[in-house]
């Protein structure tokens, strides 16, 4: 039985290994080279990770899985895509194999919670630009019923993942049977992006906030005991969306705060701006404060978020 309908998860990329990083970088950028000294930096954030970029085989994992869970109802109904915006497999391999297996009815989510013009909007770009690469007068192009999922990052079961998720983390420090101010701050991070975006009523800064209110509140946290940041900011020159990860954490120290637990509520899987940006960097970082650093487990393919990102995309779930 040929699978009628075709999921395409959109996510960004990342070098399958160090000789990768380099040309990875000059895709990342648009064909601009890349400074050596950056290209250096960049490597070996990558080989401290093990070498690699984790998030192919992480977003194939989320792809099996999920493929999985939406064929429990209706057999052989459902077919899963993995699409890279900067990498291998590109999003325009990604739609010529969906074309080529004739699956004209096509729902397509980026692999982020948050809507940005940068980011969502770009990989919608793509997206189009690979569809029109097709030939306009294909059955598969003429019969395409696309349907582009934007933000989901209230849906109802999203916000109980990060919730049970947020418990879970929490209790490897026994907070209860703690006084408060021994108690972890949870930050929770998201990507940076540029500040003027907000300023052009970009939604993704506000759309964060909201989650974290949300998670916040199904998790019975005070307001003094989380802080909302972001991290991993980009190189370009200009204002970044803040406070960073690690401004907050300066902050903690002098307040007699000891630990703190990182919830990445903006990242679904396991990959460098997790793996480098907080294990390593951002622990360092707090151990020279004098502050002990854990964070949440990833998504990834957890049956709870698999279970979640089912129900978003259905039929019948929110569209563009």
């Amino acid at each position: 039985m040929n699978p009628k309908h075709a999921i395409l998860l959109l996510a960004y990329g990342g070098p399958d290994s160090l000789d990768d990083v380099e040309p990875y970088l000059l895709d990342v950028r648009g064909g601009r080279a890349t400074p050596p000294e950056l290209v250096e930096e960049i490597r070996g954030r990558y080989a401290a990770i093990g070498g690699k970029s984790p998030l192919l085989e992480i977003t194939r994992r989320q792809g099996q899985a999920l493929e999985a869970q939406l064929n429990r109802n209706s057999p052989g109904n459902y077919r899963v895509f993995v699409g890279m915006r900067h990498w291998k497999p590109y999003i325009r391999e990604a739609v010529d194999q969906i074309a080529h297996e004739g699956i004209t009815r096509v729902t397509a989510i980026c692999m982020s919670p948050f809507f940005s013009r940068m980011s969502t909007g770009a990989y919608y770009e793509h997206l189009q630009q690979a569809i029109e690469q097709q030939p306009s007068e294909s059955a598969w192009r003429k019969g395409l019923n696309l349907r582009k999922i934007e933000a989901w990052y209230d849906h109802p079961d999203f916000v109980h993942v990060l919730t049970v998720n947020l418990q879970n983390g929490l209790k490897q420090f026994g907070q209860d049977a703690q006084p408060r101010k021994d108690r972890p701050v949870v930050l929770f991070t998201a990507h940076s992006l540029p500040a003027a975006l907000t300023e052009q009523a970009d939604p993704y800064a506000g759309q964060f906030a909201d989650l974290c209110n949300r998670v916040a509140e199904g998790v019975g946290l005070q307001p003094e005991d989380w802080q909302a940041c972001y991290q991993s900011a980009g190189a370009r020159n200009g204002r970044w969306l803040g406070p960073s990860l690690e401004d907050s954490l300066q902050k903690l120290a002098p307040e007699g705060r000891k630990t703190v637990l990182v919830a990445s509520i903006g990242f679904l899987c396991d990959h460098v701006e997790v793996l480098y940006d907080i294990d390593i960097e951002a622990r360092r970082l707090a151990a020279q404060a004098g502050i002990h650093l854990e964070r949440t487990a990833s998504m990834n393919d957890q049956p709870l978020f698999i279970a979640a990102l089912a129900e978003i995309i259905q039929p019948g779930g929110r569209k563009s």
